[in-house]
């Protein structure tokens, strides 16, 4: 049986850390597709040809054939359920019990610590901008993110034992503040640079720094 021929939209930069998860996903898993980009400086996402497509009018969408879904968390357990293990390698745990943990913290990034993604926004990830001090507001996020991946992680070098998508989404929020300069403990921006070395997400990078 052949594939589905499946098809990514993404920001034309390649700045969105939503689709860089679903990109990372749709990577591990060694499935083919399509990358389309949208100019989301242009308002693109906005015109009727991709509203035509995506209900919610964001980056990323993706499209199966006539189904089409949006939103990264979505669009990474579809992903996972479509092409399961051990067919294809898991991007989430196998117990149930790690995988609900691994969505708490994927809903958690996307949700919360949003001075973070103010005061240090993706063109510090992907761009190399460099951004002032954190405010007290900011700080408090840091603070707040910081404990957070330290207690999630403990002395492991994946937060669920083998790796799965959250920790590339972990990573992400951890390298706004590293990458920007800001403190953060070394054990976790060893695991934070150590995340940014899996293949799937310096494919990611390259199409980014072009």
């Amino acid at each position: 049986m052949s594939q589905p021929l499946l098809t990514l939209y993404s920001d034309a930069n390649y700045f969105s850390p939503y689709v860089m998860s679903a990109f990372v996903a749709l990577t591990e898993k060694g499935i083919p597709f399509e990358l389309e980009t949208v100019d989301l400086a242009d308002a693109e996402n906005l015109k009727d040809h991709y509203s035509a497509i995506s209900v919610t009018r964001r980056v990323p969408t993706l499209t199966n054939g006539s189904f089409v879904l949006s939103e990264s968390s979505a669009i990474d357990e579809y992903v996972e359920e479509l092409f399961p293990a051990p067919t294809f390698p898991a991007i989430y745990p196998d117990d149930a019990e790690k995988r609900a943990k691994a969505r708490e913290v994927q809903a958690w990034l996307r949700s919360d610590l949003m001075p973070i993604r103010e005061e240090r926004s993706t063109e510090v990830v992907f761009g190399g901008k460099k951004c002032p001090a954190l405010t007290p507001k900011g700080q408090a996020a840091a603070e707040k993110l910081i404990s957070a991946a330290e207690r999630l992680l403990e002395d492991r070098e994946n937060l669920f034992g083998e790796w799965c998508i959250a920790d590339t989404d972990l990573a992400l929020m951890l390298n706004r503040l590293r990458l920007n300069g800001d403190a953060i403990p070394e054990k976790l921006a060893a695991y934070a640079e150590a995340q940014w070395q899996r293949p799937a997400v310096k494919e990611w990078l390259a199409l980014s720094a072009k």
